[in-house]
Parts: structure tokens; C-alpha cells; sequence
């Protein structure tokens, strides 16, 4: 069933990490089985039903702009006529039921500043936002009401991922600290896949990082909740991370494909 609930994805990091594959392509378009790997995280997403999407554009923006400008008719087969250009599609191989709104948010711009920029086409509705890098399991249907029942202005999926992350303090289903890439912790970690009222932009001051001072804020607050996912999660920051996902994807075994 179709949620009306849009998300918004970003798309703007340089991936310097990743530095063999993002030379030549914005990370979101590196591929895990043939797809992009922001293409499996849509379709996660649309499999809850939540099918309009935002995307926050930055480092070769372009790119992720013609993909989906050729989304629709390189699914399909068709016939050329290269007398007059004419093209007929001869049958209707593959579609995806989304809208998806392409967003320059500036070459170097921060998190903060994608997010609330991309937030204007969205009007005052309560939306998702998550980065184009990572895919997991989250049931979103367990996540959307989690966030519906606490009533805070920003709830973020919690996760258990390797040590080299930051670390959140929970209080019950309140987070009392945010420290983002904390040497000093080991637990539950910023996960994205986040649900976030309006009034969360107000906590963006400036061209600063979503992951700093809003969200550090927001927790001091007593603001903002912590969704725990024990399941499966993994970003795509390193080599050695698209080779595990790729190697899940092929033995079909990614825990991520819930479609």
C-alpha cells in the first residue's frame, strides 16, 4: 500500500574512501549486482510503499541525474528509425511506480544544509531521509510507527555496526548523547534511515553538518529518538565494504533485499 510519505536520499559526498570507484561516478551509482547501490536502497523503501523520493544532489550530480533520465526506456526494448530519429517502444519490459525529485544542493555543501534544502519541495509533511550509501533490513512500517508513537521531531535508527563509528546514550527510547565517530564508545551507532517532522529543520543553523550541532542538539533536548535495529546494516564506505555486499548480493544472500 502507498504511503504518502516521501524520503529523501543524500546523494552529495565525495566518496574519497572509495576513491577507485567515486573518481570517475558519485557513490550512490556504484553498483552491487549490477544495480546502483541507490537503486536497492528505493527499493527497500518501496517496498513498504513509500515511493517519492528526494534526492539531494552534489559531487557529479549529473550522473545520477541522467540515470534516471534514461531510467524508463534503456528497461525497455524498442526500435530506432535512424531516417528520422523516431523511436517505438515494442514492449514495456520493466517500470518502477516512483516519482523522484532531482535536487542540486551544491558541490560541497553540508548535510545540514542537503537536508533542508531538498526538504523545500516537501511542504510541512512528515518525511524520511537516509544516505546514499547504506542498506539494511529496517522494517520502516516498525520504524514510521515507533516514531508516530514517541512523539519527538526526529527519530534515527540506532544500529550495532563495527567500532570505528560514533556512539549514542539511550535513556529508554530517548537519546541523551550524540557523539558522531567516537573513539571513547562501543554500542549502538547512527544508523540514518531516520523519520523527521518539519520542525526538525529549525535545529539547522547555517551550512553545518546534519550529524553535529542539530543532532546534538536535538539530544540534549531530550528530542530526539533512537529506533534500535539489531538486524542487518552495512555502509559502503571502503572497498572491502562493496566487496561483502557484493558477495551477499551474489550467493543471495543480502539480508537487505526485502522486495
Amino acid at each position: 500500500m502507498k504511503k504518502d510519505i516521501p524520503v529523501i536520499i543524500l546523494c552529495g559526498g565525495m566518496g574519497t574512501r572509495l576513491a577507485e570507484q567515486t573518481e570517475l561516478r558519485p557513490k550512490p551509482l556504484v553498483e552491487i549486482g549490477g544495480k546502483p547501490i541507490l537503486w536497492h536502497i528505493m527499493k527497500h523503501y518501496s517496498h513498504y510503499g513509500i515511493n517519492e523520493f528526494v534526492l539531494a544532489l552534489g559531487y557529479k550530480g549529473e550522473q545520477i541525474k541522467q540515470y534516471f533520465l534514461n531510467f524508463y526506456t534503456l528497461a525497455q526494448n524498442f526500435s530506432v528509425n535512424l531516417a528520422n530519429g523516431q523511436t517505438l517502444l515494442t514492449n514495456s519490459c520493466y517500470h518502477e511506480d516512483w516519482m523522484v525529485h532531482l535536487v542540486d544542493t551544491g558541490p560541497k555543501t553540508m548535510t545540514g544544509t542537503r537536508l533542508q534544502q531538498a526538504a523545500k519541495i516537501l511542504g510541512r509533511r512528515t518525511f524520511m531521509m537516509t544516505y546514499g550509501d547504506g542498506v539494511a533490513d529496517v522494517n520502516l512500517d516498525e520504524l514510521l510507527a515507533f516514531h508516530q508513537k514517541n512523539k519527538c521531531p526526529v527519530t534515527l535508527t540506532a544500529v550495532r555496526p563495527p567500532a570505528r563509528f560514533g556512539a549514542l546514550e539511550f535513556d529508554k527510547n530517548m537519546i541523551r548523547a550524540f557523539k558522531e565517530k567516537s573513539i571513547l564508545h562501543e554500542g549502538w551507532i547512527n544508523g540514518g534511515f531516520f523519520v523527521l517532522e518539519p520542525e526538525a529543520l529549525e535545529y539547522i543553523d547555517g551550512d553545518v553538518m546534519w550529524e553535529h550541532a542539530p543532532m546534538e542538539r536535538l539530544a540534549s533536548e531530550g528530542r530526539l529518538c533512537g529506533y534500535r535495529h539489531p538486524g542487518f546494516w552495512q555502509c559502503m564506505d571502503t572497498g572491502r565494504d562493496l566487496k561483502y555486499l557484493e558477495d551477499l548480493w551474489e550467493t543471495g544472500k543480502a539480508p537487505w533485499k526485502t522486495w
